[in-house]
C-alpha cells in the first residue's frame, strides 16, 4: 500500500491505549483560563474510556461548581478529542461528585503552582 492510499481507505479502529495517549495529549493542551496549568495536571479529569470504534467517553470536574469558565473548559476538552484523527465521537460528561480538591493535582500541578 503506498501513501496515496492510504488516505482514501475507511477509517479503522485505533488501538485503545494508543487512542487513549492521544486524548490525554488532547487533553492537556486546554487550561483553566485562570490557572497556568491543564487541566489533565490540574486533576479535573476523572476518567477516559475509550469505545469501540473510537468513540470517547470523559467524566471530568471544574475546580468548583461556580468556576466562571464552566462553559467553556467542557466544550473545549470535547473539540480538542473531536480533533484526533479517526475519534468517532466525544461524550464530556461533568461531575462535581466527588468534589475537586488540591489533592488531585499532579506534582507538576503543584510545582508549577508553587504549593511544594
Amino acid at each position: 500500500m503506498n501513501e496515496e492510499t492510504k488516505h482514501t481507505e475507511p477509517v479503522t479502529e485505533i488501538p485503545q491505549g494508543d487512542l487513549r495517549e492521544k486524548v490525554i495529549a488532547a487533553i492537556k493542551t486546554v487550561y483553566d483560563p485562570e490557572i497556568p496549568v491543564d487541566v489533565y495536571e490540574l486533576g479535573l479529569i476523572y476518567e477516559i474510556s475509550v469505545f469501540p470504534v473510537n468513540n470517547v467517553y470523559i467524566q471530568m470536574t471544574l475546580t468548583s461548581p461556580s468556576c466562571p469558565s464552566a462553559e467553556v473548559i467542557p466544550g473545549e476538552v470535547e473539540q480538542k478529542v473531536k480533533e484526533i484523527p479517526g475519534v468517532s465521537s466525544v461524550k464530556v460528561e461533568l461531575t462535581f461528585d466527588p468534589p475537586y480538591s488540591q489533592d488531585m493535582m499532579s506534582e507538576v500541578a503543584k510545582l508549577e503552582l508553587g504549593f511544594m
